[in-house]
């Protein structure tokens, strides 16, 4: 069952509902008194308020594929408008009355994209209250009827409410209340550019976001993993009504004047086939001067032999999605042994795409497979690779996303984490980042002025999207360097083109802006103060 569905409106009196709910939100908007809709509906179209309901639900997930459609993060405004109008007037509230299953099951559902919603609006009290009337819905509705989908909404719940607890490390007020923090590029979080550095002029324009973990929290084929991909590469949302000079809401045909975020396809446990076309569509729609990104977060493939030539097929990669030779997360080789595996990407599998500038992000246990790239067209090509091996302590809490993402996504996050920290004080919290601030400076000026790194980190610095992204990348290399409990070479990131280690990574400046962040949160034992005792 897809819960996000949209199902096409299939009565004439859609359009009609339609016109009218425009008029409820624009009231809505304007915080006047809402008019006589339903009232209005019953009267003129002899409407019950359910399938007011529903053609409501349908125009805010309407909104939702346009977020989706375009990476507009104000069209999820849109979206909670209605759903949240939907809830305050009871549009469902008859539904449990009548004695029809299908009709509860549109009520779910509605629950289920309102709750998504929410989620990526980082509206966390809302979604925990809805998460509550959702599981009182399903009860009723598994008590009322016996049928066979009563198993999948439970699973539906565990799954929302495992994604609620996914964060190891919570902030929290001097009231013990739950802040919630938002993890969006805001205005003044990335650090400027240096007056007269020359940097290059790429625009990152759009981003492939895949998941394919095994075991991994998900809600709505987002998995946690990806979820966190698609904010940080998102500006935090404004209302669609600061945009526009014309009064009520933009409509759905409308643009608004600029496209601050680079266009994403979400795609969860894609097949081989399903992942090439969309890179190849991506490819093709490439704007002049800008960049496509390509996320990948799934289970390692591993080669299965030794060649005496080893090409970009020869170090495996990252599985693709199949229903066969998959046991337990792990591939099952049935295949002669000079084969290669076929569900899998290969580094070899992306060489015709970086005909066009191409920044790729994989994490993954086979994450070095894409080490061993060639550039063959001399077009700009930036690698950031994941750790391939954790300490214990950290790899048991891989089911709640990925260390190295969650460093891409909240830099003092995942250091908060990885120090074992369960939460943090937000007085503190704020210190810190404030701190950080000045640590994303001090690593940007790192990169642009070392006299040895490749120019492809420079010719992707100029997209601010990617500029956080390679000195959130610094960072997390260089924390964990200094961390006591990742010994091994494997458990540090790596990129393609190799960063000048001096320069960067381990740079005597960003050791001891790490150590000074050690010590304000009182975790500095866990670090080592003198690094060249370490190697």
């Amino acid at each position: 069952m897809s819960l996000l569905m949209l199902q096409r409106p299939s009565s004439v009196w859609t359009q009609a509902v339609a016109v009218l709910l425009w008029e409820d939100l624009r009231c809505l908007h304007e915080a006047v008194e809402i008019p006589a809709t339903a009232q209005v509906l019953d009267s003129r179209y002899g409407l019950k308020r359910w399938q007011i309901g529903e053609v409501a639900s349908k125009i805010g997930q309407l909104y939702y594929h346009y977020y989706l459609r375009t990476s507009e993060t104000s069209y999820l405004n849109e979206a909670f408008s209605f759903y949240s109008a939907i809830r305050q007037r009871s549009y469902y509230f008859q539904v449990n009355k009548e004695d029809r299953p299908e009709l509860v099951v549109k009520k779910l559902r509605y629950y289920a994209r309102y709750i998504v919603v929410c989620l990526l609006l980082n509206k966390m009290d809302l979604v925990k209250v809805l998460v509550k009337e959702l599981s009182e819905e399903i009860e009723d509705y598994t008590q009322r009827f016996n049928t066979e989908d009563q198993l999948e909404w439970n699973l539906v719940l565990q799954e929302v409410a495992a994604f609620i607890e996914a964060d190891p490390v919570v902030v929290l007020n001097d009231n013990n209340s739950v802040v919630v923090t938002s993890n969006r590029l805001q205005e003044g979080t990335v650090p400027p550019l240096e007056q007269g550095m020359v940097v290059g002029q790429l625009v990152l324009a759009d981003a492939l976001i895949i998941g394919n973990c095994n075991n991994q929290v998900k809600f709505s084929e987002l998995t946690i993993d990806m979820f966190r991909m698609l904010q940080a590469l998102e500006r935090e949302p404004v209302n669609l009504a600061t945009q526009t000079s014309k009064q009520g809401t933009l409509e759905p045909n409308e643009k608004p004047a600029k496209r601050e975020n680079p266009h994403k396809y979400l795609l969860y446990k894609p097949t081989f086939s399903q992942l090439f076309t969309f890179l190849s569509a991506s490819f093709k729609e490439l704007p002049a001067n800008s960049v496509l990104l390509v996320y990948l977060s799934a289970t390692g493939v591993f080669p299965t032999g030794h060649s005496d030539y080893e090409g970009p097929y020869d170090f495996g990669g990252v599985l693709t999605n199949t229903n066969r030779d998959v046991v337990n997360g792990e591939t099952v080789q049935k295949r002669n042994q000079a084969q290669k595996e076929m569900h899998c990407l290969h580094p070899g599998d992306l060489f015709p795409f970086t005909r066009k500038p191409l920044f790729v992000i994989v994490d993954s246990s086979n994450s070095t497979a894409y080490k061993n790239f060639t550039n063959l067209f001399g077009q700009p090509l930036v690698c950031l690779l994941s750790p391939t091996v954790y300490p214990k302590s950290v790899q048991d809490q891989s089911q709640r996303g990925s260390l190295f993402t969650l460093f891409l996504y909240s830099p003092l996050l995942a250091f908060s984490s990885v120090c074992g920290l369960s939460n943090v004080r937000r007085g503190l919290w704020e210190r810190a980042q404030e701190f950080l601030c000045k640590v994303y400076r001090d690593i940007g000026q790192m990169i642009t002025r070392s006299r040895t790194i490749d120019q492809a980190f420079l010719q992707f610095f100029g997209d601010e999207f990617l500029r956080l992204l390679l000195i959130r990348f610094v960072f997390c290399s260089a924390a964990l360097r200094l961390h006591k409990l990742f010994r091994e070479s494997r458990s540090f990131p790596e990129s393609y083109p190799e960063l000048p280690k001096q320069d960067t990574v381990e740079s005597g400046l960003l050791q001891k802006h790490i150590l000074e962040l050690a010590t304000m949160l009182d975790v500095q034992s866990l670090f080592w103060d003198d690094s060249l005792e370490a190697y």
